[in-house]
């Protein structure tokens, strides 16, 4: 798979984000790669449960900008609606092991995982704002339900970053480990050896009194993100990060 790589031991399957040069921002085919990953490991009945990781020091930058300035998603088929649909279908448990950047949906898709592991240093945000855009992933249910209102909306219109202390007093990580994915590997075990079926159903009914809510506000996201993408204020926010990026690379390969 391209920049997804996979293992897998004790019914426990791993996903990795596996673009360390790029900080695992991801692109189209890396979207594509974890849905079919993901649509696999549900039907698979030797898979019990998913952990999603990374290589290198940071867990994803969020979106590629390059690729999302040059194909944006703007329609319901594309992969990222695909992966989206997938971790908010996926009937199995799902954990997340995150260290250095959570950025953008690398803090959003946290919000379907049912165990996130962080290590102490782990920094989230969602700047979509400061891009022109909007929350996704339903990040603007999940979120607010979580942390309550005040708190999502400032950091939703700040952009501002919290750590991996504040994403656990929040209830947006259960565990923090210098060990992340050791940690994370360990819970799975535990969750694999326990009643498929019993596991399945019961995240069935944690999930289900926010399912279709969910459901509904990721569709008028991705909509509202659409549009977005294609606005003045994003085109004009995407170039000013791209020179920033390109100024940080020609600085510091002085």
């Amino acid at each position: 798979m391209s920049n997804i790589t996979t293992s897998r031991v004790d019914g426990v399957l791993t996903l990795s984000l596996d673009r360390p040069e790029k900080m695992n921002a991801l692109t189209r085919d890396m979207y594509a790669d974890l849905a079919r990953a993901l649509n696999e490991a549900a039907g698979d009945f030797g898979v019990r449960a998913v952990i999603l990781t990374s290589a290198g020091d940071h867990f994803t930058a969020g979106n590629d900008i390059k690729d999302f300035m040059d194909h944006p998603p703007t329609s319901q088929d594309s992969t990222v609606a695909a992966f989206l649909g997938a971790i908010l279908e996926f009937p199995k448990p799902l954990l997340a092991a995150v260290k250095g950047n959570a950025i953008g949906v690398g803090t959003t898709m946290l919000l379907h995982c049912d165990v996130v592991v962080a290590d102490p240093k782990t920094s989230f945000s969602m700047p979509f704002v400061s891009l022109g855009l909007v929350p996704e992933a339903g990040s603007s249910l999940l979120f607010p339900a979580l942390v309550g209102y005040q708190r999502a909306a400032k950091i939703f219109m700040t952009g501002e970053s919290f750590s991996a202390e504040s994403a656990k007093e929040m209830g947006l990580v259960a565990e923090i480990s210098e060990e992340s994915y050791t940690t994370a590997l360990t819970i799975a075990k535990q969750i694999a050896a326990q009643p498929p079926t019993a596991i399945i159903n019961t995240k069935a009914l944690i999930k289900a009194s926010k399912h279709d809510a969910v459901a509904a506000v990721m569709k008028a996201e991705f909509e509202l993100f659409a549009m977005a993408l294609t606005s003045d204020e994003a085109m004009e926010a995407f170039m000013n990060f791209m020179a920033k990026k390109a100024a940080e690379k020609e600085k510091g390969g002085k």
